[in-house]
């Protein structure tokens, strides 16, 4: 829904944006440009929430770059076999647009060792289960740091 999970922006004001340094990161996937609008990202960390946010490889090295305490969580396909069946399955791009697409997941593959946790999709509720996991494992370790932080400054 545009406003509130997305924001939909004409390709005018998406390059306006990118001149005047608005987004965190932003990229040409698949002939459509997609960001993270800086203002969106600090005003709630501001206010002490956690992100999520749905990125592609290079979309998030950026905002690894620029908050170093970012975790970054890269989902696996069980393998590139399976990738191909579930994307044929889905019967949305035509052969062509899937070869761009399989070319772009066999790069993003290589980085996976970038990231600071790796979860394989081949079970849906497992996956989720130990997406919530490491959210989980990463947001009390925050906590036990501001508790120390806190103690620290007493």
């Amino acid at each position: 829904m545009d406003g509130v999970s997305y924001h939909f922006l004409g390709d005018d004001e998406f390059t306006r944006l990118i001149d005047e340094g608005e987004f965190l990161e932003w990229a040409n996937v698949h002939d459509h440009r997609y960001g993270t609008l800086r203002n969106e990202v600090t005003s709630r960390l501001g206010d002490g929430q956690s992100l999520i946010l749905e990125l592609d490889v290079h979309g998030a090295l950026s905002v690894r770059d620029v908050y170093e305490d970012a975790v970054l969580v890269f989902i696996a396909p069980p393998s590139m076999e399976v990738l191909v069946e579930r994307l044929r399955g889905r019967a949305t791009e035509d052969e062509d647009e899937l070869a761009i697409r399989l070319a772009t997941a066999k790069r993003e593959l290589e980085l996976e060792g970038s990231y600071d946790e790796v979860i394989v999709n081949d079970d849906l509720d497992e996956a989720v289960s130990e997406l919530m996991s490491v959210i989980d494992r990463y947001e009390n370790s925050k906590e036990l740091f501001q508790d120390v932080s806190d103690q620290a400054r007493d």
